[in-house]
């Protein structure tokens, strides 16, 4: 029996189908037989306790150019839905927060996935600190004299917005840059929110690795190796992934936070890795499927909808 899909998500028409985690999760689910209907956040409409969408029918082939057909727009109601996948790109504005409390209210008889009030109470950075001995050492703070104390014990440190995506707005402050007092001013003038600063894991030159995890059970993994001059590994900023394989020490951090990303209903997660501390829990649209399917000859899709069917009771 087939399955009513609805993928909430930014603009199919510009992603790049050899990179993109969300195209392959629909192919795969096109492959089974399920309808697939394509619709973008601003397009949810709460009204008199119904939440609908309005959608288009989506058809998807792996065909630069041509990959994606979508229908004439339809008003559909996510309560029919059978899945909603939640695949739009942070950044976790408050637009994005509404967009959870919208989805809550078709869940779980539609299944969103990830669970959107999951989603919404645990942000990537500060879901992390749920967890003893995984870290490396962290201040999340607005005070300015903390930040200083932090940089004088650790001398080489990260500085980074606590609610950024994609490693936009991370800066190395090295022992001794000038620049250290002007970023201050610079993130209180841009942001309203504490930050994250992190003593700098030097391993990070050998890479920085994210981990793919389906309902709290690792499934794979690549590594990302910054380019020279770059103190972030993140793909679209000239990261270059690497095939690899878990380490002991990356097992135990999956083990223990394992059962509680399954608890919380979030199936579909990645995390991130750099010299056996977990840096972030990705949680909203996370990425690595095809490459990770490109280093390992798997399919990682096949398994993520294995997993919700499963949940669906459908399997």
């Amino acid at each position: 029996m087939s399955l009513a899909v609805a993928i909430q998500m930014d603009p199919i028409e510009s992603i790049n189908i050899d990179a993109d985690s969300t195209f392959v999760l629909a192919l795969e689910a096109q492959a089974r037989g399920h309808l697939l209907y394509h619709y973008l956040p601003r397009d949810l409409v709460l009204r008199e306790g119904r939440v609908c969408a309005n959608a288009r029918k989506l058809v998807v082939r792996r065909e630069k150019g041509r990959h994606a057909d979508l229908g004439p727009f339809e008003r559909i109601d996510l309560a029919v839905m059978d899945v909603v996948l939640m695949r739009q790109d942070p950044p976790v504005d408050m637009a994005y927060i509404t967009a959870t409390h919208l989805l809550e209210h078709v869940h779980p008889k539609t299944l969103v996935v990830n669970d959107p009030v999951s989603v919404r109470n645990a942000p990537e950075k500060l879901f992390v600190t749920h967890f003893d001995g995984v870290m490396p050492p962290t201040l999340i703070t607005s005070n300015w004299d903390e930040v200083r104390a932090f940089r004088a014990a650790h001398a080489d440190i990260i500085l980074k917005p606590l609610f950024g995506n994609g490693g936009a707005g991370v800066f190395h402050v090295r022992p001794g840059d000038e620049n250290f007092n002007a970023l201050l001013e610079l993130f209180t003038q841009f942001y309203r929110e504490p930050i994250m600063v992190q003593r700098y894991v030097p391993e990070v030159r050998a890479g920085d690795k994210r981990i793919i995890l389906i309902d709290g059970e690792p499934v794979g993994a690549i590594n990302r190796v910054p380019a020279e001059g770059e103190s972030r590994s993140n793909m679209h900023v000239g990261g270059q992934p690497e095939k690899t394989t878990l380490t002991k020490r990356e097992r135990e951090i999956c083990e223990a936070i394992g059962p509680a990303l399954k608890a919380r209903g979030l199936l579909f997660t990645g995390i991130d890795v750099i010299g056996g501390y977990l840096t972030e829990i990705n949680v909203t649209s996370p990425t690595g499927l095809q490459e990770i399917n490109r280093f390992d000859g798997v399919k990682l899709e096949a398994r993520i909808w294995d997993a919700i069917e499963k949940k669906k009771g459908r399997a």
